[in-house]
């Protein structure tokens, strides 16, 4: 857009592309190529010397638009969308590492995440350390001469631990690393990292940015450059392309972004308050609380705590499925970000798939509950989750 404006008006406007029909909502294009005026123009599209669409696994209006609501809301100056948030993670992965390359990564990132460095990137000469979020000194530590990426998920699911984005870029800047931070938790509307001096934002746009549980798709956003120029590159030859259809939903989702993430920031804190206050609750992580450890800094990252609360219960996995099971109103399900609130026991979901030792050191107990507040009644959610806690 031609002006700055807010984050709720960016969130409506930013990117529209209109057609010569003047549609007032956002196009939406189901083709996987685009006809040329000539054979001279169809060479000039394949080359990059001009802009205009040439086939749909890496240019689309449709994507485009999404591409630039996204970018103008991140304050990035570019963007690439990718078919889902872990695509987004292996692009940018895929894009900036070779065999021999060193990662550093939060130990406290989606078990997804942690698969794709210990399991799959490490067949192919990729090696990864794991460090705390929260401790600086891991991060310095753990450097080396070949180290080309830093990765951080803040806030952490399912903990809600707060990393201080500033002073990782600091430690990444100085030793010529990336650091790309994984904002699908905050999303821009509570929280932007290039602010703090992150290279790259990945997403997960399967969570909050669609905000309904539709569609999947990712994202990969930065400055122009060499970073940003790769990842594209990677898409273009591999081809984990966000489709023009969910491109079009997940548009759709943020034209509410910021209401959804404020009114459901608002609705997870009242339940962290409740939570933490039952007798049968052993322990609540939620970043809004003033009892958590890193409340100060995510007060000065963050607009607000974010829809994600866990706590822990008495009783280690048999206690945590029995509050799972006894529900009737929240829905069992692994994926969060939706305004329908859900439920999940993570070391067995989400983290399951990681050796005992990562999930330990992620904090990761049987006893933890994680709630991803939606928009119903807090209230409802109350009496749902007080069934189960006896």
């Amino acid at each position: 857009m031609a002006k700055q404006f807010e984050q709720s008006t960016l969130g409506v406007r930013a990117g529209q592309r209109r057609t010569e029909f003047q549609e007032h909502s956002e196009a939406l294009f189901l083709t996987s190529s685009f006809v040329f005026e000539n054979a001279a123009q169809a060479a000039a599209r394949f080359t990059g010397g001009d802009g205009g669409f040439v086939y749909s696994r890496f240019t689309n209006p449709t994507v485009s638009m999404f591409q630039d609501r996204l970018a103008a809301l991140e304050g990035a100056e570019a963007c690439v969308a990718t078919a889902s948030g872990m695509s987004a993670i292996l692009a940018t992965s895929m894009a900036l590492l070779k065999a021999g390359d060193h990662v550093v990564c939060s130990n406290a990132v989606f078990g997804a995440t942690v698969q794709l460095y210990a399991s799959i990137l490490s067949r192919f000469g990729v090696e990864t350390t794991f460090v705390s979020p929260t401790r600086i000194e891991e991060w310095q530590r753990a450097l080396r001469p070949n180290t080309r990426l830093f990765i951080l998920e803040t806030p952490s699911n399912p903990l809600g631990e707060i990393a201080d984005i500033a002073a990782i870029a600091a430690v990444a800047r100085k030793a010529g690393a990336v650091l790309a931070v994984d904002n699908a938790l905050c999303t821009p509307a509570l929280q932007r990292p290039l602010e703090f001096g992150a290279h790259l934002v990945i997403h997960s746009a399967t969570k909050y940015l669609d905000g309904q549980g539709r569609v999947l798709g990712g994202a990969v956003l930065g400055a122009k450059g060499p970073a940003m120029d790769a990842v594209f590159g990677f898409l273009r030859t591999a081809g984990p392309s966000l489709s023009p259809f969910n491109a079009w939903v997940i548009l759709k989702g943020m034209e509410t972004l910021e209401l959804r993430m404020l009114a459901q920031s608002a609705r997870a804190l009242e339940l962290a308050r409740w939570l933490e206050q039952h007798p049968r609750v052993a322990r609540v992580h939620y970043p809004g609380l003033e009892s958590h450890p890193q409340h100060a800094l995510a007060k000065r990252q963050q607009r607000a705590g974010g829809a994600v609360v866990s706590f822990e219960v008495e009783g280690g996995r048999e206690a945590a499925w029995k509050v799972i099971d006894s529900t009737e109103l929240i829905s069992i399900t692994g994926n969060l970000g939706d305004v329908k609130t859900t439920i999940t026991h993570p070391a067995t979901t989400t983290h399951g798939r990681i050796t005992p030792e990562a999930r330990a050191a992620a904090g990761i107990t049987e006893g933890l509950v994680r709630v991803a507040v939606g928009l119903e009644a807090v209230e409802d959610l109350k009496t749902d989750l007080a069934r189960g806690l006896g």
